[in-house]
């Protein structure tokens, strides 16, 4: 059964695109590159919504799994950010993350 938003639009395919890259692909090219600041699947969760909303997720959307709760808008914002780190690597990572450590009153 698909996910439809309020017009009709299905968009079982975009969280599912979401999921992948962030649980998945993400953590494996971390791993891969083996000098990123972040490594695990629920950091770059955060750092995709948090530079997602330009302020911690958390204030933005009700719902756990915070992806379920995306708008279709959202989530194709959120695929972008994610494939932003994956095709620029190291220095995206490290400039989305401090971002959402600066947003999180965490930054050095």
């Amino acid at each position: 059964m698909g996910q439809e938003t309020l017009d009709g639009t299905d968009i079982t395919t975009l969280r599912e695109t979401y999921r992948r890259k962030v649980m998945e692909e993400l953590p494996r090219a971390a791993r891969d590159a083996d000098d990123w600041p972040i490594h695990l699947d629920h950091c770059f969760g955060r750092v995709v919504l948090d530079n997602l909303f330009g302020d911690e997720w958390y204030d933005h959307v009700d719902g756990r799994p915070a992806y379920e709760a995306l708008s279709e808008a959202e989530l194709r914002e959120a695929i972008d950010i994610a494939d932003r780190m994956l095709v620029d690597g190291r220095s995206a990572v490290a400039e989305l993350n401090e971002n959402s450590l600066r947003w999180r009153g965490e930054a050095d």
